[in-house]
């Protein structure tokens, strides 16, 4: 099989390999393995930090108005308190709106791809083609329980991993066979809609050599659960290797 191969050169050129799943009671990002999740995550991080300042002293003047008997009960209007809350917000919007609108252009920018993959979503399998290669294509199903051993996961891997190299901007082509899908990496940090008659793009780009697990992200089914993806990210020696055999 692709996964034997694969994995058999892996280990024949002693590579390190991470991995990355989602795990029980896991309230933060998986850990980043693309430029792309480390720009969300940071700025994951930067907005929230505003949240919490906002928070922070908006309960704090809640509290003191609430339990401080020193209050003017005759104030009815205060010129510069409602000229600061009018602009401040706007300034806070900037800070978090400049940054949201800078990586939403990093990730729609098309780079020059070093390979194509071809994404099709079915009932309840994907299949993936590699266009720059002559009849590399293959169908990747989840493997099921009664097959399992110590080495697999239960309901997030597949019987093919598709492989990418590392250091190399990959473009993928993501479309579907009959209803709607949704390819889904979060470790890279991709997200696309696999819709019917219609052709997706994104582009990622794997910084460190791993499995990267992911599950359809769109309701497509009775067996919407059975649809897992897993992406190994090989060094490009051990890719053409793959390719080749």
């Amino acid at each position: 099989m692709w996964q034997t191969s694969a994995m058999n050169l892996s280990f024949k050129y002693k590579i390190i390999f991470s991995l990355e799943i989602a795990t029980w009671a896991a309230l933060g990002f998986q850990n980043a393995a693309s430029p792309l999740i480390e720009q969300l995550i940071f700025f994951h991080d930067h907005a929230i930090t505003i949240l919490i300042l906002i928070v922070t002293i908006v309960a704090y003047n809640l509290f003191s108005t609430c339990f401080n008997t020193n209050i003017d009960q005759h104030i009815l209007e205060s010129q510069g308190l409602e000229l600061f809350w009018t602009i401040v917000p706007r300034f806070i919007l900037l800070f978090i709106g400049l940054p949201s609108i800078r990586l939403l252009y990093l990730l729609d920018e098309v780079y020059s791809p070093s390979i194509t993959l071809k994404t099709i979503g079915h009932q309840w399998y994907w299949s993936y083609e590699y266009s720059d290669f002559i009849n590399v294509e293959f169908d990747a199903y989840i493997i099921p329980t009664n097959e399992l051993n110590n080495n697999i996961f239960r309901l997030l891997d597949v019987d093919n991993r598709t492989v990418v190299p590392i250091n190399a901007q990959v473009r993928t082509l993501i479309t579907a066979a009959d209803v709607l899908h949704s390819w889904t990496v979060p470790s890279l940090g991709v997200k696309a809609d696999a819709v019917p008659g219609r052709l997706n793009q994104i582009n990622f780009y794997s910084n460190r050599p791993g499995l990267f697990f992911g599950q359809c992200s769109e309701i497509c089914g009775a067996n919407h659960r059975f649809i897992p993806i897993v992406i190994e990210s090989v060094p490009a020696k051990t890719f053409i290797s793959w390719v080749k055999k």
